[in-house]
């Protein structure tokens, strides 16, 4: 339930740290931690959408993470066909729609084939936006971006070049975050969303991945609520607009 007064960010997104190391505590290879954080991901979209939060995007799978041992990389791929094929009749139900970004070219087909299932199925849902970033980096989001755009300037318009711009990012038609939460107490983006994080505010509590649930996410909202963004203007000006 939303609270009385409380500012509710439109879009939140989450870089999910610390599986290995929550994986590490409990005596187990890496993978169950990442196993473990399936269940914090469905306990994050739930509270986000009670909240009235319009988009939830998750940092799943970086494009320097293909560097990790291929067997952890294979078992990730599996893992997150099984989390799409169970989770959609659930989206599916509650209103919920479904979207990838990155650079899916580089993902095994039939992960490609379970993404575009999912998207086809929610697509006509009108509640909650959910967001999986896979294979996904910052500095290629601007490089692609930045190479539409110089073979399109013969057809940018007449807006500033940085509005004109953001149409070419892989975000383009998403709000950028308002909040950004980074768990496990880690203090870095690592290379996520660097355009659309100019003037996000961030969150970095210490629990891991795993042990995410709706209470740390209710505390980051609460932080968020007492923040004043300025946006580069003086209190006043903000005030006033």
């Amino acid at each position: 339930m939303i609270r009385r007064g409380e500012k509710v960010p439109v879009h939140v997104t989450i870089i999910m740290d610390g599986n290995g190391r929550w994986a590490k505590k409990q005596g187990l290879k890496r993978i169950f931690g990442h196993k473990a954080g399936v269940e914090s991901v469905r306990e994050a979209t739930e509270f986000a959408a009670e909240q009235g939060v319009k988009f939830l995007s998750l940092f799943a799978f970086s494009e320097e993470n293909w560097t990790r041992p291929q067997d952890e990389v294979n078992m990730l791929m599996e893992l997150m066909v099984d989390a799409i094929l169970k989770e959609t009749p659930s989206l599916v139900k509650n209103n919920i729609k479904f979207r990838v970004i990155g650079d899916i070219s580089k993902l095994p087909q039939n992960v490609r084939d379970k993404i575009s299932s999912a998207e086809r199925e929610t697509f006509g849902s009108t509640g909650l936006t959910l967001i999986i970033f896979l294979s996904y980096s910052g500095k290629w989001d601007i490089l692609q971006a930045a190479a539409k755009y110089y073979s399109n300037k013969g057809k940018i318009g007449e807006m500033p070049v940085s509005e004109e711009f953001e149409k070419f990012l892989s975000t383009a038609g998403i709000p950028d975050p308002d909040l950004l939460i980074r768990t496990s107490g880690e203090q870095r983006i690592s290379n996520y969303m660097l355009w659309q994080t100019a003037y996000t505010e961030f969150y970095f509590p210490e629990v891991l991945w795993p042990d995410f649930r709706k209470n740390h996410f209710r505390q980051a909202l609460d932080e968020y609520s007492a923040r004043e963004r300025r946006y580069g203007k003086t209190g006043e000006q903000v005030n006033n607009l």
